[in-house]
């Protein structure tokens, strides 16, 4: 019997068996169950189930005219709106498959994007337009997208109609600006929102995809090189969509505010899937504002909010926090970051709610543990979610380590994705077998207490936590090679108060550019180059990176003396 048997919550099973049906068909079922009743929330206009159907079968006949086929791959690019969900459904409802890519992402990412998974089909939002068709157009004509679609913001909200709490004037300009369509030189552009008013011209096909299909393809970033895809069936997600409603007490009646981007696994998961397969509401922002924050779950008596602790750290400091009431929330969670101990114990003190912190990856369909709601500890993990198998076991040899004793956290369940797209190699490094059981290697440290709970005590990985996202050095360091001036770098994190952690790169220049380039330059071209979150906010410039006998750069050395000089614990 597990240990945290103890503290599982009495009312859920340990094991749950999930609807073997495409992902698609949670959508169908929502819509004949519920047909009027509030799917989408969004800039003060409600989306009922019936309608969000109706948009996606649509966008599935467009898109399906294209040529888009079963097993087909489309990048899907876009911050947090009604046409992420929209579409997000319309390329399941072909039995394709969603590549999400966050919209940070620059041109010279984005053409990985395009690249990898071998799309030919990119849908996205105009003010990121011009990215996508230039990642497209500066790759071998074979390899461009042949279609774009865009769509602006304003397609599904009449401007007219929002008042200024759902649309603060610092949100304006980008939400409000119609921007012009980019030109592929060899494929086409499409306007999403004359699709939405035009009959498509053919049919849709039967809907045959079930457990063992693969249904989306996010990327993940690891300790080398261009991100991966994660292999995800629609049976992965299925059972993480089932088991997240179940964990968080989920009825038809959930309200939730969705800020957690839809792109990432947890909120494409734990948030959309979850509360489509609930038939319940999701009310989406599309970027974080506390005081929209506050608005909205006063305004449609928001019950469940999952996020990052950041955002609930900056909600509680709003001048204009005795304005919103947050009586109607019954569940507060997430993950990505340690909840400070004190802010916790204000949520609970103040508001009656315990913040139930979780821990999952890409690669495990969001959740693989998570605190349960009832009996919580604070900055810990949780304990294994439902039907996961997790241990510490020995990084080297894989044995399974005694409670209280540091390893690598390792899980099994039906969760787990399949493995590495175009990526045997990577796949067999991050699978054993054990008891009859195939377990995920995480790449993570941590130990688990007398009672079963997990905690993470270190990371194997080279990886910087910046507020909640991951930011992998290897890929900063790839992309800033690029740059003209640069010989070498080396990425490394250093402290930031808000964001806890935060990315310096320490860069060599070429003998030629020295005394020419400054490191506000060297920022300012990675600001262009890369996604915000993931650029330095902080360059120093060295004659020479430390270097091993073998010619590594010894990054751990540039690390602890950043931390030593802080006064800060150094990073393993």
């Amino acid at each position: 019997m597990p240990v945290h048997d103890a503290v599982w919550p009495a009312r859920l099973p340990t094991r749950i068996t999930p609807p073997a049906t495409s992902l698609w068909m949670n959508l169908a079922i929502s819509a004949l169950r519920y047909p009027d009743k509030a799917a989408l929330v969004f800039m003060g206009r409600v989306w009922t189930f019936h309608e969000l159907m109706q948009a996606s079968e649509c966008m599935a006949a467009h898109l399906s005219e294209l040529g888009v086929q079963p097993g087909d791959r489309v990048v899907l690019n876009m911050q947090n709106c009604p046409q992420l969900v929209i579409t997000h459904f319309a390329i399941l409802r072909l039995d394709a498959v969603v590549v999400p890519v966050n919209p940070m992402n620059k041109a010279e990412e984005l053409k990985h994007y395009i690249t990898d998974p071998d799309t030919r089909v990119a849908v996205t939002t105009a003010d990121l337009a011009p990215d996508m068709a230039q990642a497209s157009e500066a790759l071998p004509a074979e390899q461009r997208l042949q279609h774009l679609v865009v769509t602006q913001f304003t397609d599904v909200f009449d401007p007219e109609q929002v008042s200024p709490e759902d649309l603060p004037q610092s949100w304006r300009s980008w939400l409000l600006t119609q921007h012009a369509l980019p030109h592929l030189s060899t494929g086409q552009v499409h306007a999403w929102g004359h699709w939405m008013v035009t009959e498509p011209t053919r049919s849709l096909p039967e809907v045959k995809a079930t457990t063992n299909d693969m249904a989306v393809l996010p990327y993940t970033s690891g300790t080398t090189g261009l991100p991966k895809g994660c292999m995800h069936t629609h049976g992965t997600i299925m059972h993480n969509a089932m088991a997240s409603g179940l964990w968080g007490n989920g009825t038809p009646e959930n309200v939730t505010l969705c800020v957690v981007p839809m792109f990432h696994i947890t909120g494409m998961v734990s948030l959309m899937h979850t509360n489509i397969l609930l038939g319940s509401c999701l009310v989406i922002m599309p970027r974080w504002d506390r005081d929209v924050a506050g608005y909205l779950i006063s305004k449609w008596k928001v019950t469940h909010w999952t996020n990052i602790p950041t955002m609930v750290i900056d909600l509680l400091g709003s001048p204009h926090m005795d304005k919103y009431d947050l009586s109607s929330l019954v569940y507060i969670g997430g993950g990505g970051a340690a909840m400070p101990e004190a802010v916790a114990q204000r949520l609970l003190d103040q508001f009656g709610l315990r913040y139930a912190e979780g821990y999952g990856l890409t690669e495990t369909a969001a959740p693989s543990h998570s605190n349960p709601p009832d009996h919580p500890k604070k900055q810990c993990l949780g304990i294994p979610f439902m039907s996961v198998d997790s241990r510490i076991v020995n990084p080297e040899t894989l044995e399974e380590l005694p409670v209280g004793e540091s390893g690598e956290i390792v899980s099994s369940g039906p969760q787990v994705f399949k493995g590495y797209w175009k990526r045997p190699d990577a796949t067999a490094d991050a699978f054993f077998e054990r008891d009859g059981k195939t377990f995920f290697r995480t790449g993570d440290m941590g130990r688990v207490d007398e009672e079963g709970y997990f905690f993470m005590t270190d990371r194997l990985k080279r990886m910087i936590n910046a507020s909640g996202f991951k930011v992998w050095p290897a890929e900063v360091e790839a992309l800033m090679f690029r740059h003209p001036a640069i010989q070498e770098a080396c990425i490394i994190a250093t402290r930031d108060a808000y964001r806890g952690e935060s990315v310096k790169a320490v860069v060599v220049l070429r003998q030629d550019q020295k005394g020419q380039v400054s490191e506000r330059d060297i920022i300012d071209w990675c600001r262009e180059n890369m996604a915000v979150y993931k650029m330095p906010r902080a360059v120093s410039f060295v004659d020479a990176l430390p270097k091993s006998g073998s010619g590594k750069v010894m990054w751990r050395a540039l690390q602890e003396a950043e931390m030593a000089a802080l006064g800060a614990p150094a990073k393993a």
